[in-house]
């Protein structure tokens, strides 16, 4: 199936099956930075938008436990970057109707929470389709190595996700459910 139609099948099914109360468990992605490596220190995520699953509780509770957290701002280009944020701090709202931090100190990510439209259990992922993310994660990776997580709802699995030389598999992707690996 092409990419277009898995991302609008999938957005459609995410809109009606969305429920609050489908949380990733916090222990699950601790346990994951933990384990791949002790000098991990700064996480960054995204603001949830269009039915995504919210990682802010998740990136606050990790701030907590003395992680440094940051979010990304929207760039030309199909580029973006990552800003130091703390979940006290106050967002500005971008072209496309996403909170950005408004800080000015860019920060490079040691793992990245990644948001999803489809997945498939070889660690594939669909985004919307600009790019954002699979250009960030290579930037990133060209500067210091970088553990991806994607967050998805368990029924945002599709058998088969086509990539091309574009595409970056994704380290791990946990789901309400469970955790691919």
């Amino acid at each position: 199936m092409e990419k277009s139609l898995i991302r609008k099948k999938i957005i459609n099914t995410r809109k009606i099956n969305f429920n609050d109360n489908l949380n990733i468990d916090f222990l699950k992605i601790i346990s994951l930075i933990k384990k791949n490596k002790k000098s991990l220190k700064i996480v960054g995520g995204y603001y949830p938008v269009n039915y995504e699953i919210d990682d802010i509780q998740i990136l606050a509770r990790l701030e907590k436990k003395g992680f440094k957290i940051c979010l990304p701002k929207i760039k030309k280009n199909f580029q973006m970057d990552f800003y130091k944020f703390s979940t006290n701090d106050v967002l500005k709202i971008n072209k496309y109707g996403i909170p950005e931090p408004l800080a000015n100190k860019k920060v490079l990510p040691d793992v990245l929470l990644v948001p999803l439209v489809g997945f498939d259990k070889n660690l594939n992922r669909i985004g919307y389709g600009a790019g954002y993310y699979d250009r960030a994660i290579a930037k990133i990776k060209k500067k210091k190595k970088l553990l991806t997580i994607g967050l998805a709802f368990h029924f945002q699995e599709v058998k088969i996700i086509p990539i091309d030389k574009f595409d970056y598999k994704l380290d791990f992707i946990v789901t309400n459910k469970k955790i691919f690996q």
